[in-house]
């Protein structure tokens, strides 16, 4: 046999060899010991480099990018969305009270710090003076309420002999000044929306703001969410059809997908980029892992868990071994591997 053939007859014999071996080590009782010497290298030797020279920073600002303009609107995201659906219309398998998931005394702190925001939202709710359409609103609002009051008091005063007809002409024409509901109120507003419509809303912020500040508040907020603590957590298939959920959550997709996919959105995502970088780039990822409360021997212990399903289902379709053989080859078929055999 020519000394060029038993070189290549030595190689594929040695390639069948190393397949062998590799397809032994990722099966059976060493499948387990081999994940985790593998992954444990791994760590040990990127925990000694750096996290801004592991990895290169622009190329994950364009994977961050590139997936938040094509990952939403994918078609796995979609069906995502309807199981996602289907779950809150079937609940769970057994309901169970809400107070049970949710821990009072930490509703309690959020709801402090909520409560402590007024400022916030009253310096936000002053912005809303600005919008005539909302002076509009607003007016009417305060409109309907005083009609209402009204009207109260004079179904409370026709019990009373002659003051009946008292307060409804006080009704009326308090009616007229005010806009009890609809087209007396529209000509009230006419040219004066602007400045009307501004005392309207600065009026309504003030209740609001001053309702936040009532110690009563927090305390009936609380009352509410006892109630609402010793509700079953169930399906809302009872309540409302797949068609009204549906349509919600088609609307709320279609618009995060056109928001994410805005460039204004990239260059937020990727100032999101540039300041984890900045925060963590010259942590290890062992510091990084510790930073984030993971363990590494659960990390391991996970891979280790996930691999036997992962690797059976290649070895049964025989994907395993074409993979081995079509990274190995190569380098048995390599003129420098035949000339040392030879």
């Amino acid at each position: 046999m020519p000394t060029t053939s038993r070189a290549a007859s030595l190689a594929q014999q040695l390639l069948d060899a190393q397949v062998r071996f590799h397809l032994d080590r990722l099966g059976g009782d060493q499948l387990a010991p081999t994940v985790t010497a593998l992954a444990g290298s791994l760590l040990d030797a990127a925990g000694r480099h750096q996290i801004d020279d592991l990895v290169d920073r622009m190329a994950v600002r364009d994977i961050v990018s590139r997936s938040l303009a094509t990952v939403p609107s994918s078609a796995a995201v979609g069906a995502i969305v309807e199981l996602a659906i289907q779950v809150v219309r079937d609940g769970p398998e057994e309901t169970y009270p809400l107070g049970e998931v949710v821990d009072r005394d930490q509703l309690e702190v959020l709801l402090d710090e909520v409560l402590a925001l007024s400022p916030v939202l009253e310096r936000a709710l002053e912005r809303l003076t600005a919008s005539p359409l909302v002076g509009t609103m607003a007016s009417r609002f305060m409109g309907r309420v005083v009609a209402e009051v009204l009207q109260a008091n004079k179904a409370v005063a026709d019990k009373v002999p002659g003051l009946g007809s008292l307060m409804s002409f006080g009704t009326n024409a308090a009616s007229k000044m005010v806009g009890a509901a609809d087209k007396q109120l529209e000509g009230l507003i006419g040219d004066t929306v602007g400045k009307g419509g501004t005392f309207a809303v600065r009026r309504l912020n003030r209740i609001i703001i001053e309702t936040l500040r009532d110690p009563t508040t927090r305390e009936a907020v609380l009352q509410v969410w006892d109630l609402l603590a010793e509700e079953q957590v169930g399906g809302l298939g009872e309540r409302v059809t797949a068609e009204e959920v549906a349509g919600v959550v088609d609307a709320a997709h279609d618009l995060t997908i056109s928001t994410l996919a805005h460039e204004r959105v990239a260059q937020l995502a990727d100032a999101v980029v540039e300041t984890f970088f900045e925060r963590f780039g010259a942590y290890t990822p062992t510091e990084l892992l510790d930073e984030l409360d993971l363990d590494r021997a659960d990390l391991v212990a996970d891979l280790v868990r996930i691999a036997p399903g992962v690797l059976a289902a290649l070895e049964t379709s025989g994907d395993l071994e074409r993979l081995l053989r079509e990274q190995l080859a190569p380098f048995y078929a390599s003129a420098e591997v035949v000339a040392l055999l030879g």
